[in-house]
């Protein structure tokens, strides 16, 4: 008598003759080929459903301002591993020029966008340096040169924002004067977006960080390809706003966010870790979420400025954690 039980991979065959009963594991005959591609297939079919049983992610990213010793490879592991949707771009390993990087010229691009696709991750936003307030002609020329290529490559890195600064009001002159420049130098820039699907954003930042003025610069450059980044530590710890008051302003008009905590120390402000500071990161995500704003909440953490604050293996994760408290106790969901 013969008798035979069938698994995937592995038959049970018990043979019984008078006396003896032998029972043993055997491989089914199967050719190599066909048993590797059923071995890939089945590889295949539970990683996908791994995958599908992943949480969808949260609208939250991090500068690379805060991990300048990082390589582009680290950048996108940790991103990934830390559950973060986006990063946004200020530099790699020193490098703030982004166009001058490998990775995101001819063929390094092409690879670059492979690898930020088979992690499910998006670029939020280009930080760039250029800054709008300069009146001399050589100088204002190489600022707008800057904004444009950030542009183009913008673009072609499928990301929907470059950031720009005001930057500094120049005493010698009226005040009107510089934020004239301000909004002719935004508007060259939106217009050089146009059809681009990348729209120019204004950090809050520098002498550019209370609602009035940003209201004014915002109200003059109003087109479709120009925005405001909302750095909430800047309209809150230099302009002693509360974040209600700021988005109730500004609110239209901001299509990214920086978010970083810090502590008073002397006249100064000292990056902490977040919601261990006194700037209310937690209220300016309550209002962001009750506001309908559909942005990435940005982790801005200035490791490349300040080398003593914590290392962004501790930080970043960190915010990431945080950050999602934040957002469920406001009621955003994945």
């Amino acid at each position: 008598m013969r008798t035979t039980t069938r698994s995937r991979a592995i038959c049970t065959v018990t043979v019984a003759t008078p006396g003896i009963s032998i029972k043993e594991k055997i491989m089914p005959k199967m050719p190599r080929r066909k048993f590797m591609q059923s071995l890939t297939a089945a590889v295949t079919t539970s990683s996908m459903v791994l995958a599908l049983k992943q949480p969808k992610r949260l609208p939250i990213s991090f500068s690379t301002l805060g991990c300048p010793k990082w390589d582009w490879k680290t950048i996108l592991k940790n991103a990934s591993a830390w559950g973060y949707a986006a990063i946004e771009l200020r530099g790699v390993q020193g490098e703030l020029d982004l166009t001058k990087r490998p990775e995101f010229s001819n063929s390094g691009l092409t690879q670059s966008l492979k690898e930020l696709e088979a992690l499910d991750l998006r670029i939020s936003n280009l930080g760039s340096s250029a800054h709008m307030h300069e009146s001399d002609p050589a100088k204002r020329s190489q600022q707008m040169d800057e904004g444009k290529r950030f542009i183009d490559l913008a673009q072609r890195l499928l990301s929907p924002y470059v950031r720009v600064f005001g930057d500094k009001v120049d005493p010698a002159q009226p005040r009107q004067a510089t934020i004239d420049r301000v909004v002719a130098g935004l508007r060259e820039l939106g217009e050089y977006a146009r059809g681009s699907k990348v729209t120019v954003i204004l950090e809050s930042h520098g002498d550019f960080y209370d609602s009035p003025t940003l209201l004014q610069v915002m109200k003059g450059a109003e087109m479709p390809t120009v925005g405001l980044l909302w750095d909430a530590y800047h309209t809150c710890t230099a302009g002693n706003e509360d974040p209600a008051r700021t988005f109730k302003q500004l609110g239209s008009y901001v299509r990214h966010t920086h978010l970083k905590d810090s502590v008073p120390a002397g006249k100064e402000e000292h990056y902490v870790l977040t919601g261990t500071g006194t700037v209310p990161v937690k209220k300016t995500v309550k209002v962001l979420v009750d506001g309908g704003y559909r942005g990435y909440y940005n982790f801005e953490w200035e490791k490349l400025w300040h080398p003593e604050i914590e290392e962004p293996e501790i930080a970043i994760p960190h915010f990431a954690k945080v950050i999602r408290e934040y957002l469920a106790e406001a009621g955003l969901k994945a």
